[in-house]
């Protein structure tokens, strides 16, 4: 299957190259693969006519049902706070469906639509009233794997940065966040072959040849850079923002200095994400177990000429674009275009379970064996995130969330919260 899929992927290579040799290159669209946020205002929920059936997508997992008494620690979960996240996740569930196989797979809306027509008419969001509301339109679903064995998966964490930046170079304002390269092309191998999905090869014309995109090396020794956004005035911490995927940038220098701009994941140069941590360990500067984020920080201090030189180690590039900060309670918008919220979101991967859907995620807290027990909601996607089960926690924003982010390595488990009158869970 292997050998087929990558002869597929020539196969394709070939055709954007024949059709590239006809036409000059045009900037990828950013961002790539992700799902346009809904519209403001009130929860308001179509009816059901008003949703085209489409045709469903496989999910790769396994699907048991089980009694809310089967759910471990639904009882503990405090859930104040939640009924405003789920009507905003139902403004996104009622969104259309495209079709694009391009899309991460996304929960059926007709499947929603009585749920969140009910959910609307609710006015109360009392915990209790809440749980019960719950109980009584959803269905607990256990993701199994692939064998229809339990799936128990890695869970992690991530979170959104706060860093120090400027609209100019100048002083120590010398590392630059990109925005999307006008010569980057992205050819959807998933438009030609729908088992694949959701693949995308990303690359450059030169000549009458597609080449792979520069590398984070190429990048920074071209004459021909990409447009940079801002400056940041730290080495690590533009990098770990570009491995978080979006981020605040507090402007401290120049005219728009006390302005905040948030810089939302937009596209990569498709090359594979090397560790420096694991560069440091491989080149005897510290152990792998010791390469944290403090730890890789304080060494850059100590090292500032080879600084470059292990950045250059992890040929993977973001490109970001800058969003709109219209309330900075809210998140940065995942890959389902909706604000993140902390500690009830999670990116998962969504050939297992459906972007948009409730999720009880049974963990551990970061770094212990305390049980945490939380209601979250699929809202995101992550390359490093895949498999059933695997899930990445989001913290919220700034250096505490990045501290529980960088510690959480746990194990977990998932429960699909899934409409009573749908049957098991579906994507489209």
């Amino acid at each position: 299957m292997k050998r087929l899929t990558r002869s597929l992927c020539l196969i394709l290579v070939s055709a954007a190259l024949a059709a590239c040799t006809t036409a000059p290159p045009t900037p990828a669209p950013p961002p790539s693969g992700a799902i346009p946020a809904p519209q403001e205002g009130p929860l308001v929920v179509p009816p059901l006519s008003a949703l085209p059936e489409t045709a469903p997508r496989p999910l790769s997992g396994k699907f048991a049902r089980a009694a809310w008494t089967d759910v471990p620690g639904w009882s503990d979960d405090d859930l104040s706070g939640f009924w405003p996240v789920f009507l905003r996740d139902c403004r996104g569930l009622m969104r259309p469906v495209s079709g694009s196989l391009a899309m991460p797979a996304r929960a059926a809306p007709r499947a929603w639509q009585p749920v969140c027509a009910a959910a609307a008419a609710q006015g109360s969001s009392d915990p209790a009233t809440v749980r019960q509301f719950l109980q009584t339109w959803l269905q607990p679903w256990r993701l199994n794997g692939p064998d229809n064995r339990p799936a128990s998966n890695l869970v992690t964490g991530y979170y959104e940065p706060v860093v120090s930046g400027s609209l100019q170079r100048g002083g120590a304002y010398q590392w630059p966040l990109y925005a999307v390269p006008g010569d980057l092309l992205t050819i959807d191998l998933g438009a030609v072959y729908p088992d694949l999905a959701g693949k995308r090869v990303r690359g450059k014309l030169v000549g009458r040849r597609v080449v792979p995109y520069d590398s984070r090396a190429q990048i920074e020794a071209s004459d021909h850079k990409p447009p940079v956004l801002v400056w940041i005035d730290d080495p690590i911490d533009n990098f770990f923002l570009q491995v978080q995927g979006s981020g605040l940038v507090r402007l401290t220098s120049g005219p728009d200095s006390g302005q905040v701009l948030r810089l939302a994941y937009a596209d990569h140069n498709g090359r594979p994400y090397v560790s420096i941590g694991r560069w440091l360990a491989d080149h005897g500067q510290m152990p792998l177990a010791q390469a944290s984020m403090q730890n890789i920080r304080a060494w850059a201090k100590r090292n500032p000429a080879r600084v470059q030189e292990m950045l250059d180690a992890n040929p993977a590039v973001v490109f970001f674009r800058a969003d709109k900060l219209s309330d900075s309670a809210l998140g940065p918008n995942g890959a389902y275009g909706l604000p993140l919220t902390p500690r009830r979101s999670i990116a998962v991967d969504a050939h297992f379970v459906p972007l948009g859907t409730p999720v009880f995620l049974a963990t551990t807290e970061p770094g212990s064996n305390l049980p945490m027990f939380r209601l979250v909601l699929a809202q995101d996607t992550g390359t490093a995130i895949q498999g059933a089960a695997r899930a990445d926690f989001y913290w919220g924003t700034g250096d505490e969330a990045g501290q529980q982010a960088g510690r959480m390595k746990q194990r977990g488990q998932m429960w699909l919260l899934w409409p009573r009158q749908a049957g098991e869970p579906s994507a489209r």
